[in-house]
């Protein structure tokens, strides 16, 4: 993942260097952008911190929504935001979204949204909320920090990394991440489960520690300013599952967030929602499930292209190894993301 790293600041400087987003004007912005956030929270204070990229401190979340009024955006909730798309009406939106639940939500989220009047939308997997889930990339990053050598059999062969420090830490979990992400859920979670053990740490904790219960939830959803969409039972792969069990990770999602919290559900968030997690047959699989919309990671702006695909919708990450308003304006721009489809408005397929 270095190479892609460093392939991204690269870009980023080259935009920055010669301002070429700066004339993207309307060409690239489109009607608005959904951006997708994860963790709120002070920055980590070791050098070990492989998901860095899946937070933002307290300061740039206040700084991004600053900004994104600064820049023309109207922040504005989903359903008004999906209203601006398919009817054409209002001006350019930025609707934010939030995955999986982490209790900084309630901690640094939600008092910020209220400085700004913000709305947001919150997609929630219950098996997180039910402790039966798994934050698998939580637990092996506090697997690696606890073990000074990384012993893992996988495919028949034996994995032998040295983990002493920061630097072979990071190594050791890119190299471990990639392995693991190549093949199944069942797969992967036996391998974390397994250093898992090693270093004594265990799944339900882990959870608990970071992701908010049902009363926390229930706290969340009662606020004005939050939507609550679903995010699967157990957030797997939803591509990697027989047709009737991915339908069933949808279904199974939004009744039991409306059966607890008590409101109706109707947007979903697939569950790491790249190419390889979420494609044809999910968009269709939601459609059918009931949904008003679904949200991918794939990368991109809102286009009134997009209007007539409402379950295959593009976001933009706001992530944490580029917390600089300089980046931030580069991405809004959409130039990047131009240049990433190809000058494709959807990516779809």
């Amino acid at each position: 993942m270095n190479w892609k790293k460093n392939a991204i600041s690269a870009g980023f400087g080259l935009f920055r260097a010669t301002r070429l987003h700066r004339f993207a004007g309307e060409l690239f912005r489109g009607r608005g952008v959904l951006l997708t956030f994860h963790r709120v929270r002070p920055a980590p204070q070791t050098g070990f911190a492989p998901n860095a990229l899946l937070e933002i401190t307290p300061e740039f979340f206040d700084a991004v929504l600053t900004r994104l009024r600064e820049s023309g955006f109207a922040l504005v909730s989903l359903d008004e935001a999906m209203f601006r798309l398919v009817s054409g009406e209002g001006g350019p939106f930025a609707a934010l979204t939030f995955d999986d639940g982490f209790r900084d939500i309630l901690d640094d989220v939600l008092p910020a949204l209220e400085r700004h009047d913000a709305p947001a939308a919150f997609y929630l997997a219950p098996g997180l909320a039910d402790r039966t889930a798994r934050l698998w990339w939580v637990e092996l990053e506090e697997a690696i920090l606890r073990l000074d050598r990384i012993e893992l059999e996988l495919d028949g062969a034996r994995l032998s990394l040295p983990a002493g420090g920061d630097d072979e830490k990071s190594v050791a979990f890119e190299r471990v991440y990639r392995l693991l992400r190549g093949g199944g859920d069942e797969r992967l979670l036996a391998a974390v489960t397994e250093l898992s053990a090693k270093a004594e740490i265990e799944a339900r904790a882990v959870v608990e520690a970071n992701c908010l219960d049902w009363e926390g939830l229930r706290e969340l959803a009662a606020h004005d300013l939050a939507t609550i969409g679903a995010h699967s039972m157990t957030h797997p792969r939803l591509s990697s599952l027989p047709v009737e069990a991915a339908r069933r990770e949808m279904a199974e999602s939004r009744d039991r967030l409306e059966s607890e919290l008590g409101q109706t559900v109707r947007h979903f968030a697939y569950p790491y929602g790249a190419a390889d997690s979420a494609g044809p047959r999910e968009f269709t699989l939601a459609a059918e499930t009931g949904f008003a919309t679904a949200v991918t990671t794939r990368p991109g702006m809102i286009f009134p292209e997009h209007a007539g695909h409402l379950f295959a919708l593009p976001r933009l990450s706001v992530n944490g190894l580029w917390q600089d308003l300089a980046s931030f304006d580069v991405l809004l721009s959409g130039a990047p993301f131009a240049l990433w489809n190809a000058g494709r408005r959807l990516n779809v397929g």
